[in-house]
């Protein structure tokens, strides 16, 4: 367990009053007010009354999971020519970094005060859940006066590992007190996604997104196909999938997503030199602890947008490679920027 009095909120205001609270449990960003069309502030991230909630949620609400973000089949993957086995706590499925008490998410995160920013940073050894290799991690959120919040995830190691972080952050554009997302448009940059079996670890190639319920590829809202009679649907309930970038490059920052809110006027656009990111329409929120407003949240009340690299990657070479090589420095940039 976390004792509460360990957790610190640290405050991020720029010259017009919007502002970002972030947060030691996790490296987590707990709250991102900023105006709507005509000047009126609302916080546009999913979250909690009380700091403790935040400990072992399932939702990962706003913070960073790892070692591995998103699922790793069976709990299993082979490195130079060993075999590892991890938790399994998703189904048949290692999820997030392992159980709740083992993911990065829920550990305190040294923090350091940066200009306009904050810096965390964590040491995982090795062994730490089943995973080879110490693996050092700092994330660096900055904000910025034109309402960019940038996270620079960074790691490395002294031997052979794999890693994929993440952010987890829910937006709800029209204010976390405020309903459900169904209404938002969502466009991404990605004209493929990745098919999974029913416990949503990816089978065969990517596919086409033209002509079925997961093309975003122009602007459309998030309710439209949500319940639509299709596998990747069905699955979870909703989307909970990973969409493969269009002409990814490893290294460039491109855009990958655009979530705009016709009612506030808000937008958010979303930056990453990540190759896929992970739609999630916040399929089981119900039963979370109690909002920051005092609401009890409801399934899709939040979107995530998880710039990362591909599910079950250690498994597939097919895939870009996760794994993290000694003196290799690991870096996943993510720049959410308000309109």
């Amino acid at each position: 367990m976390i004792n509460p009095d360990d957790i610190k909120l640290f405050s991020l205001v720029n010259a017009d009053g919007s502002e970002v609270i972030l947060s030691n449990l996790g490296a987590g960003i707990v709250s991102i007010v900023v105006p709507d069309r005509n000047g009126k502030m609302a916080d546009v991230v999913l979250g909690y009354r009380n700091p403790e909630d935040y400990y072992a949620d399932g939702p990962c609400m706003g913070k960073v999971p790892g070692r591995y973000a998103n699922r790793i089949a069976a709990g299993r993957f082979s490195l130079g020519g060993k075999t590892y086995e991890l938790a399994v706590n998703n189904g048949p499925n290692h999820l997030h970094g392992g159980p709740l008490d083992q993911c990065f998410a829920n550990r305190i995160w040294d923090a350091e005060e940066i200009p306009d920013g904050v810096k965390f940073s964590l040491v995982s050894p090795i062994g730490d859940a089943g995973y080879p290799g110490s693996l050092h991690v700092e994330a660096s959120y900055t904000w910025s006066e034109d309402h960019q919040l940038t996270l620079g995830l960074s790691a490395y190691t002294d031997s052979e590992t794999i890693v994929n972080l993440t952010n987890h952050a829910y937006f709800n554009l029209k204010g976390e007190e405020v309903g459900d997302v169904t209404d938002h448009i969502l466009q991404l940059y990605a004209s493929r996604y990745l098919p999974t079996d029913p416990t949503l670890i990816p089978v065969g190639d990517p596919a086409p997104v033209a002509g079925t319920p997961m093309d975003f590829t122009k602007p459309k809202a998030i309710g439209k196909d949500l319940k639509a009679d299709f596998p990747a649907l069905n699955y979870g309930k909703g989307y909970d999938n990973c969409f493969v970038v269009d002409n990814w490059e490893k290294g460039e920052l491109r855009p990958v997503a655009v979530l705009s809110e016709p009612t506030s006027g808000r937008k958010l656009t979303v930056y990453t030199n990540a190759p896929g990111i992970q739609v999630y329409t916040g399929n089981w929120l119900s039963g979370c602890p109690e909002s920051k407003s005092g609401k009890a949240y409801q399934d899709y009340d939040g979107v995530a947008l998880e710039c990362q690299s591909f599910p079950d990657s250690p498994n597939r070479p097919d895939f870009p490679s996760v794994v993290l090589k000694k003196r290799d420095i690991y870096v996943n940039y993510i720049i959410y920027a308000f309109e």
